[in-house]
């Protein structure tokens, strides 16, 4: 086997198959958006932007791919534009099949329960009919569930479902199937497939063990080392509220395609799987048990779900502030400011930066640039902060917090920037 290409390599799948391929001594050319933590893990990188019109065409991958002889595709995306979800499923891997090498083989990591009306399952579809039509033979492996050491997505949504105290929520009845497959089995059944007899299909790959939507978290609950909780049964039509709540507000791994996932279960037909593979992966309980769960696994769990509190919390206290700098009177803010400046400049400023604080909110509540947008949310309370104090410091001292509230802010500020360093 030559060098490997793997589209999507900077993902949680993408990066245990690159991983997996380098452990077995293959070498390896990473490609992904952001390529910083593959080159400081000692991938050979590419960077390249899979939603980039540059990246749709063959002549853009021909100059990188010497050497290539296979690829595992693992980019796919969950939400965003129908361009974005075009180009990333469909017009970049078509370029990329049609610059690799007639006697290239490769495999597409797509998933299962693409059958569902929704933007996610219909351009998966697309990605794999390209797949089919391509110049090189391509395997298809459909993967349910997937979890590992870390988490990513659904699964650490999972986690954090199952560390919530008092209650462990599921969607429906909670008896819909599972059989979560470790990332480390996905890898290497990948890899396998490169160099197998192509199946006619594609295949559903998945663990041995069979279990309930409620048995996983009740056991995800178990291994996190917090005592049982009361299974709370969310109602079908709330769970799929909630889901359209979290397409609006870009809350995912909260959307409408989890919830129908989740109503249905991710359980997959391993008989293809294991007529094909020589690879058998380990059952749900086997790999759970293979590492004990540590501090930052708990706290992770916990923290998942405030991660989306402390944004929508912060949009609503921007908005609170953009409305009052508009619309407060002149009269009622004037005596705590006037001295320094002018009266009018200080109602210039005031309207000015009620309108950018309405701007922030807006792109808080968008999920826009948040990792930008939070060091500007930490410049404008720090100016603010500094501002006010010049012209009057006795705001220190106000009874109900005054500029004091500022400082744990500030701090809330730089965890929401924290938190949403994912990659």
């Amino acid at each position: 086997m030559g060098k490997v290409l793997i589209p999507g390599a900077a993902g949680f799948i993408g990066q245990h198959i690159a991983i997996a391929l380098r452990g077995a001594g293959h070498d390896v050319l990473a490609t992904a958006r952001n390529t910083r933590r593959l080159n400081a893990m000692g991938f050979d990188t590419l960077q390249a932007d899979l939603t980039d019109p540059a990246t749709h065409s063959p002549d853009f991958w021909r100059p990188h791919l010497e050497g290539c002889t296979h690829v595992i595709n693992c980019a796919g995306l969950l939400t965003g534009r129908d361009a974005d979800f075009h180009g990333v499923h469909v017009a970049a891997p078509k370029a990329i099949y049609a610059a690799l090498p007639a006697t290239a083989r490769g495999v597409l990591i797509s998933a299962v329960g693409i059958e569902a009306d929704t933007r996610f399952a219909r351009y998966r579809r697309e990605g794999e009919k390209a797949a089919k039509a391509a110049p090189i033979p391509i395997t298809i492996l459909r993967p349910g569930l997937v979890l590992a050491d870390g988490s990513y997505g659904g699964s650490s949504l999972a986690r954090a479902l199952a560390a919530l105290p008092l209650v462990t929520p599921v969607i429906g009845s909670g008896n819909q199937p599972f059989n979560p497959i470790h990332a480390d089995d996905l890898a290497a059944l990948a890899i396998e497939a490169l160099e197998a007899d192509t199946p006619a299909r594609p295949v559903e790959i998945g663990g041995p063990e069979r279990i309930t939507q409620t048995a996983l978290l009740t056991r995800l609950r178990a291994w996190l080392g917090l005592r049982p909780a009361r299974i709370l049964r969310l109602p079908l039509p709330l769970a799929r509220l909630m889901g359209r709540i979290g397409d609006a507000l870009r809350l995912a791994p909260i959307s409408v395609t989890s919830v129908q996932q989740l109503e249905q279960g991710v359980a997959t037909n391993t008989t293809e799987q294991n007529r094909h593979f020589k690879t058998r992966p380990r059952g749900f309980a086997t790999f759970l048990r293979a590492r004990p769960s540590q501090t930052q696994d708990l706290w992770h769990a916990r923290l998942y779900l405030l991660r989306p509190v402390l944004r929508l919390t912060l949009a609503l206290m921007w908005l609170a502030s953009g409305l009052i700098g508009l619309l407060l009177p002149a009269d009622s803010f004037l005596p705590h400011v006037s001295g320094l400046l002018p009266d009018s400049f200080l109602i210039a400023a005031a309207r000015i930066t009620g309108a950018i604080d309405l701007l922030v909110a807006l792109a808080l509540l968008r999920a826009w640039r948040l990792k930008q947008i939070a060091w500007l949310q930490f410049a404008m309370v720090a100016g603010y902060t500094v501002g006010l104090s010049l012209i009057n410091p006795a705001l220190w001292l106000d009874p109900f917090g005054g500029l004091l509230k500022n400082l744990p802010i500030l701090v809330l500020i730089l965890i929401h920037r924290v938190l949403e360093e994912e990659r």
